[in-house]
């Protein structure tokens, strides 16, 4: 075991260095810090992942008239899933809530998601699935009421390596043009079938029909941990944000594990 911690945190040395020589790149807040890998609760089972990430250093101005200020926030919320086949899992994202120092505890709303996949993608080469999820906004949240996701997913189990890509396409119901191009991207290397480190990347590049200029476009790169038990499943890491334009620092913890 103690081989494999410091093994860990070795990796996760080379990743910061590695982050510190990366381009400059910008990055907005979210409730769900995660690259989709098509594995899903087994058939007749539930399971509850707990998201938070917390910001402590970040941008001081709201990101629209109204909106969170992103600095010294924590953001989280509960993800109840049902296997309802072995191709197809259910969720619900509820309550999306944050403690930000400009508003206090505050509810931001809440997510139905479906979810599709190869099934057994843990025991595949190729995998893949499709998400959606639907999401009920609050005014200080997200300035439109109702948006949308569509994540493809696509990956490899190369073991011990895996590449996972998530083409997020992100809508508010205004015109196909305006889709938003939102991927993550997730290569992890596995030291064993309970521990892996990986480098994230989360981005937003814009509106399909135009991207926005690369200064204004969104990155993040994150260095992360996973540890998996029959109790608990583990995902932590630190991202970083590159220009004035981003959060310098997030963390991310996910906490996972099945109810019945």
């Amino acid at each position: 075991m103690k081989i494999i911690q410091q093994t860990v945190l070795h990796a996760l040395t080379v990743i910061a260095i590695a982050l510190v020589a990366a381009p400059a790149i910008t990055f907005a807040q979210t409730d769900e810090i995660q690259v989709y890998d098509a594995a899903i609760a087994e058939k007749g089972k539930f399971n509850l992942m707990l998201h938070n990430n917390f910001t402590p250093d970040g941008l001081k101005t709201p990101a629209f008239r109204g909106a969170l200020v992103s600095d010294r926030s924590l953001n989280g919320v509960p993800e109840w899933a049902y296997g309802v086949t072995d191709w197809f899992e259910a969720g619900l994202y509820m309550p999306l809530y944050s403690i930000s120092k400009d508003r206090g505890g505050s509810l931001n709303g809440f997510k139905l998601r479906a979810l599709f996949v190869k099934p057994h993608a843990d025991d595949r080469t190729f995998f893949y699935g499709m998400n959606f999820e639907f999401s009920v906004n609050a005014k200080h949240w997200n300035p439109r009421r109702i948006t949308s996701e569509v994540r493809p997913i696509i990956g490899l189990h190369l073991h011990p390596v895996d590449i996972i890509v998530n083409p997020i396409l992100d809508t508010s119901y205004d015109g196909f043009k305006n889709l938003d191009f939102a991927p993550a991207v997730r290569v992890a290397y596995n030291f064993t079938e309970k521990w892996a480190a990986a480098i994230e990347e989360y981005a937003d590049y814009g509106p399909l029909h135009q991207f926005l200029p690369a200064g204004e476009q969104s990155h993040q790169i994150f260095g992360v941990f996973n540890h998996g038990s029959k109790f608990l499943d583990i995902e932590a890491g630190v991202g970083f944000g590159l220009n004035s334009s981003s959060d310098k620092v997030t963390l991310k913890l996910m906490l996972s594990r099945d109810l019945n």
